[in-house]
């Protein structure tokens, strides 16, 4: 718990979309927070996928993986989707994975057994399964200047909650959403898009 009157920040938490959200970018999305700070905040949407593409076929689009790499990776991982992370840097890839693969100055230790990592060396240690034991590959993330996401928590955009590694590097991408409001005692049906006033 911060000091009283010290700055609350997010980092290690989640985002969910409230159902009133108007950008259909972040409809229903469910973001892990990556760095929140004065300055702004930067995070990564774990449920929504880009469209009709796998890791392995990203790998061997990249040349980070041979067919025979990229033909294991699909008997360990199956089909594992590909997110799209959010609007900023679209064509980057960022990995949130299991704090058992770290590279020096590159990773990122976020919260207690969750890192960040975007640097082409993690795509290659996947690609030979020498990778983390869990991660989730991304496009883009989802970023906010100094003060932004503030805003939008306190006009009913976002509810934020404790992060549940599960369901960070769970594949049923359809249910992220709910499961997550579900995870702090919501029900879904009962969500307003509306600020409530007493």
């Amino acid at each position: 718990m911060p000091p009283s009157g010290a700055p609350s920040y997010l980092d290690g938490q989640f985002l969910v979309a409230m159902p009133g959200m108007t950008d259909e970018r972040f409809a229903r999305a469910v973001i892990y927070v990556c760095a929140h700070s004065a300055d702004g905040a930067m995070g990564i949407i774990v449920n929504k996928p880009v469209t009709d593409l796998s890791m392995p076929d990203l790998l061997l689009q990249l040349d980070v993986a041979q067919e025979a790499d990229a033909i294991r990776l699909r008997e360990r991982v199956g089909h594992m989707p590909v997110l799209m992370g959010g609007p900023v840097e679209g064509r980057r890839g960022f990995v949130l994975h299991t704090d058992d693969f770290h590279i020096d100055q590159s990773t990122l230790i976020i919260d207690e057994g969750i890192c960040l990592t975007a640097t082409v060396e993690i795509l290659r240690a996947i690609a030979s399964g020498a990778g983390p034991a869990s991660a989730v590959l991304a496009l883009g993330y989802a970023g906010w200047q100094a003060g932004q996401l503030e805003s939008e928590i306190m006009a009913n955009g976002w509810l934020n909650c404790p992060a549940d590694p599960a369901l960070i590097f769970n594949t049923d991408l359809d249910a992220k959403y709910e499961r997550a409001l579900r995870g702090i005692g919501i029900d879904p049906a009962m969500l307003s898009g509306s600020v409530g006033r007493a």
